[in-house]
């Protein structure tokens, strides 16, 4: 009985843990390029952790995308971001897990307010679900200019990294 105890822990256990990466991958944010302030021993990049992340002020943009209904996106704004990290150029590289690669205006911070959002509706972003991170700006707000296929292709989501160029 013991080991058929055992056997089966180990089997719910390993079950468990190989599907984890399935629902949660860790929260955080890489920003290289032109920036001031980095974390790592070459000197290149800024490594947002979970806590990083958390410590930021956190913003909240209530907004339709092509993807969601209205919805509340809560994270931290992204001109806090570049600021933590010393930003000085004028395009941001956005970079996703799944591969996917958008220029945005370094602009776009301060002009729409656009976060990076950690949440959607008071829950945390899961890669099925558009995260770890999802840029979102307030398209509800500003329809004649964020709506369209120009518009959508700067609401990028499962966010890795940022390159300041």
């Amino acid at each position: 009985m013991r080991y058929l105890n055992a056997l089966l822990w180990t089997i719910y256990l390993s079950m468990a843990l190989a599907a984890a990466p399935a629902w949660a991958t860790e929260l955080t944010l890489d920003v290289k390029g032109k920036i001031r302030h980095t974390t790592d021993a070459a000197h290149t990049e800024f490594h947002f952790t979970e806590s990083d992340l958390l410590a930021l002020p956190a913003h909240s943009i209530t907004t339709s995308t092509t993807w969601t209904p209205k919805s509340t996106f809560t994270g931290p704004s992204l001109a806090d971001v570049l600021k933590t990290v010393g930003a000085w150029g004028s395009e941001l590289e956005i970079h996703t897990l799944d591969d996917y690669t958008c220029t945005v205006p370094v602009a776009d911070a301060e002009r729409y307010g656009v976060i990076v959002a950690y949440s959607m509706n008071g829950k945390r972003l899961k890669v099925s679900d558009f995260g770890p991170l999802f840029l979102i700006y307030p398209r509800d707000a500003y329809p004649a200019e964020l709506q369209g296929a120009v518009g959508d292709a700067k609401f990028a989501w499962q966010i890795k990294a940022i390159v300041v160029k």
